[in-house]
Parts: structure tokens; C-alpha cells; sequence
């Protein structure tokens, strides 16, 4: 496959992905944490570089900074992932006390301060509140921001180093 369909597919991946965390919100009733939050935005920024990749669709060096962004969005949302998962390892004693809602931290705290409470996680965080094959949604986000991750450094690695 070429690096625009690699790139499509990645694109269709990460709509995928966040069509089925609004309907778990807004159909199942599942309110996101902080943490999700930020995966959400982590998906959406991969989603955005895989957007236009396929309308640029690149060569060269294009092609190599394309990858090393989708690698770069999908490690970060794998921390952010392996945080909530060890959040949810925690003993009940050890776990964050719960706070506010985002909206209510983006009305009346800095954004600074919001995104530092988001990464540091709640209690809100450590609850497992579905499962699909033994994984929580941290475990799944996390399986997929794995896969994006390899991808990212395979489309880094393997561009063409000059246009032909």
C-alpha cells in the first residue's frame, strides 16, 4: 500500500475511534476523564496530520516529517494511555481524590493548571467502567497507539529519501 493509503487508513482509524468514544458518552452514558480528554485530543491531532497527508501526499523529506508527526501524536497519547492504565492499577487507598469536571476546570482554572491536573489524572481516572476482552478503554487506546506509533516510524524510516 502507498503512504496515501497508509495514511488514509490511519485517518479512518482514529474517526473511527472517536465516533465510538462520543456514542459510549453521549449514547451509554459514560463520562470521560481528563486523561480521555486528552487521548481524544492526542487521536485528534493524529487524525489532523493524517488528513493532510493525504491531501498533500508527499515525498522526500515531506513524507519522513509526516511520519515522524503521526509517531510523535501516538507516543504521546500512549503515555497519556499508560498513565490512566497505571491509574487504574492503583490500590483504592492510593488513588488521586476526584475532581471537577473539564468544563468546570476550563471556566475557572488556567489552562496550564487544567492541563497539569488532566496529566497528573483523578480518581475520576482510575475507574474501570467497561471492558471488552479483559481491556479497559485505556488498555484499547493504548493497543492503538501502539499500532500507530510502529506505523508513524515505519512511513519515518522507510520515505523515500529524495522526489523521483
Amino acid at each position: 500500500m502507498n503512504r496515501r493509503g497508509v495514511f488514509g487508513v490511519v485517518l479512518g482509524v482514529c474517526v473511527a475511534l472517536l465516533a465510538t468514544a462520543f456514542y459510549m458518552e453521549h449514547v451509554k452514558g459514560l463520562e470521560p476523564c481528563p486523561l480521555c480528554w486528552l487521548q481524544r485530543y492526542a487521536f485528534m491531532a493524529v487524525a489532523v496530520v493524517s488528513l493532510l497527508a493525504v491531501l498533500h501526499n508527499p515525498a522526500g523529506v515531506g513524507a519522513r516529517i509526516y511520519g515522524f508527526l503521526l509517531a510523535l501524536f501516538s507516543g504521546l497519547g500512549l503515555g497519556l494511555a499508560g498513565r490512566q492504565l497505571w491509574l487504574q492499577s492503583l490500590p483504592a487507598d492510593q488513588v488521586p481524590a476526584c475532581g471537577p469536571s473539564v468544563e468546570y476546570m476550563l471556566e475557572v482554572f488556567p489552562l496550564t493548571e487544567v492541563l497539569a491536573t488532566a496529566i497528573r489524572g483523578t480518581g475520576d481516572c482510575a475507574a474501570v467502567v467497561w471492558r471488552f476482552l479483559g481491556l479497559s478503554i485505556p488498555g484499547w487506546t493504548a493497543v492503538f497507539f501502539s499500532l500507530l506509533v510502529v506505523t508513524g516510524l515505519v512511513l519515518l524510516l522507510r520515505a523515500p529519501a529524495s522526489d523521483k
